[in-house]
């Protein structure tokens, strides 16, 4: 899959890109990244890309022509139709789910804005979709870009360590989208507090119990609406009852 990326500030990938296990997705060319500056496509000795908002106020507004221009080589090179995406305020809120669809795609062209936004003719005439991290605005979409492409890669094969790692994570369908529960590691006992009984039985059914325990707790304890989409979904059991009439 090609991700095109739509930035003035390049530079803040290269380190996201060669460190890290996600490393693995772009140097074996499993996710294919490419940086375009929409200041290479400006006009004039000071290759402007913003100006001032018709009707005044604070702030600038990233220009439709240097981001049209930058768009337009991007397609010449690409051989598909790809999706615009634009990281705004407005956008969906990023999930799993969306993650799982992006990383079994052929890829998007990614916009970062920056100042007060981008000149919504632009958006109007090509963006196909916009995301959001959440309810509140950075400084761009460089580090949404990011998140989305870290999410994309944890995805791909070969990238973990083992495969089905991921599975395990939170929000996964094989935890029917609730949380993960607590890990622990050596030593048994460090400060006095010890790993849970259950994990150092050996028993393969009590061990997964716990975690399905687990799991329920704390995604009723903290997201109650990830065991409402469980719940409509059938994916909570008798025993799973059981122990949600508990907390």
């Amino acid at each position: 899959m090609r991700f095109d990326i739509i930035t003035l500030f390049p530079e803040l990938f290269a380190p996201f890109l060669t460190a890290g296990v996600t490393r693995r997705a772009y140097e074996s060319g499993l996710i294919d990244v490419h940086l375009w500056n929409p200041r290479d496509y400006a006009e004039g000795n000071y290759r402007r890309v913003d100006d001032r908002p018709f009707g005044g106020g604070p702030g600038m507004v990233m220009m439709a022509e240097p981001l049209s221009r930058c768009l337009d080589a991007i397609r010449v090179e690409r051989i598909d139709d790809a999706p615009v995406i634009l990281f705004s305020p407005i956008g969906k809120k990023m999930d799993h789910k969306q993650v799982e669809r992006w990383s079994a795609s052929a890829g998007a062209v990614l916009v970062c804005g920056r100042y007060e936004g981008v000149d919504q003719r632009f958006i109007d005439a090509y963006v196909t979709a916009q995301l959001s991290l959440g309810d509140f605005v950075l400084s761009g979409g460089e580090i949404p870009a990011i998140a989305l492409l870290d999410a994309i890669a944890r995805l791909q094969p070969g990238v973990l360590n083992d495969d089905g790692s991921h599975q395990q994570d939170s929000f996964n369908p094989v935890l029917s989208g609730l949380l993960d529960c607590p890990h622990y590691t050596r030593p048994e006992i460090w400060q006095g507090r010890e790993v849970p009984a259950p994990l150092m039985s050996g028993h393969h059914a009590q061990i997964e119990r716990w975690r399905r325990d687990q799991s329920l707790s704390l995604s009723a304890q903290h997201r109650p609406d990830l065991i409402a989409v469980a719940r409509a979904a059938g994916q909570i059991t008798a025993l799973d009852d059981k122990l949600l009439k508990t907390l």
